[in-house]
């Protein structure tokens, strides 16, 4: 039998964007996101093919993968659907506020609709009313989730309140760690999950974003306590989005999802150290990172009990 882990989901959802374009609302903040130097339509039909060959990837390695289109031209970022819910075990679900207005349309009753017809959903926490009082925590992107310690790890940034993330921790029964993270310029990281990812054996972080040393030693130290081998990443790898990586469970074992850049982006040593855990599964995806996300944030894990088995 292959190898699982409630680290690792089995079945994910991702959103096949018609109009995909990088978001001018969430430039400022977002060091990763940079123009697409090429036409409107040209960008987006590069974007709907990446995804396509992704999700074919993803299902050819034995990922259940629910897609969803969407043709809504207000919502450029939806192909990062990580950021406005996410699941866990014991059928619970949240719903977050996001910081940008025009990302908020992105939330869909209709991705939740079907979560409740195929999984087992006891409830949903639905946070983002409190937009209203510039509270925002936004999901899977804000913190980096350790589903087997039971561990919220989370950056401050415009996107993540330390109010919020302390209540969806009460609810959800997560221990926070909260640090600061910066880039090379020293200018905050927009999202936690850019310089970290949280296997089931590994944990990748880019120890160096933290400049405080002692909060650095003290997420260290957490992170061994579950005993992961600890791979750093670099500031340069951090920019190529080798921490925007997500595990998954393949029909074979389990995965590592990532972009071919920022696979291309690690050294032999670290992709040693990893493929002693996982198998490498890299996805093409160039265009979509000029909106400043990666692979991890174009998966949303489902970390939920299926009403019947599903199949590939």
């Amino acid at each position: 039998m292959p190898r699982s882990s409630l680290q690792a989901p089995a079945s994910v959802i991702m959103i096949r964007p018609h109009h995909f374009t990088p978001n001018t609302e969430t430039a400022q903040d977002n060091q990763f996101q940079t123009g697409a130097a090429r036409d409107a339509a040209t960008v987006a039909h590069a974007a709907h093919a990446e995804i396509t060959r992704a999700v074919e990837t993803l299902q050819a390695a034995g990922v259940q993968v629910h897609l969803f289109e969407d043709e809504n031209t207000a919502t450029p970022d939806s192909v990062f659907p990580n950021n406005w819910f996410s699941t866990h075990a014991g059928g619970h679900i949240a719903v977050y506020p996001m910081y940008s207005p025009n990302r908020r349309a992105e939330r869909r009753q209709d991705v939740l609709e079907m979560l409740k017809h195929d999984y087992r959903v006891q409830d949903i926490i639905d946070y983002s009313g409190l937009e209203l009082d510039n509270l925002f925590l936004e999901g899977t992107g804000a913190m980096v989730i350790d589903h087997l310690e039971r561990v919220a790890y989370a950056a401050r940034s415009k996107r993540t309140s330390e109010v919020l993330l302390e209540r969806f921790c009460t609810h959800f029964n997560y221990e926070p760690v909260v640090f600061d993270a910066v880039d090379a310029l020293g200018q905050p990281i927009y999202h936690t999950n850019v310089l970290m990812c949280i296997g089931t054996d590994f944990a990748m972080i880019g120890l160096e974003t933290i400049p405080d040393t002692l909060r650095r030693r003290e997420v260290v130290e957490r992170l061994h306590r579950g005993e992961r081998e600890i791979i750093d990443l670099s500031h340069a790898q951090i920019a190529d989005f080798a921490g925007n990586a997500i595990e998954l469970q393949g029909r074979d074992g389990l995965v590592l999802a990532l972009s071919t850049r920022a696979l291309c982006a690690l050294d032999a040593n670290q992709r040693a150290k990893l493929e002693r855990h996982v198998t490498l599964l890299p996805l093409d995806i160039p265009t979509i990172e000029h909106a400043g996300g990666s692979v991890r944030c174009t998966i949303a894990g489902l970390h939920l009990a299926a009403r019947s088995p599903q199949t590939v």
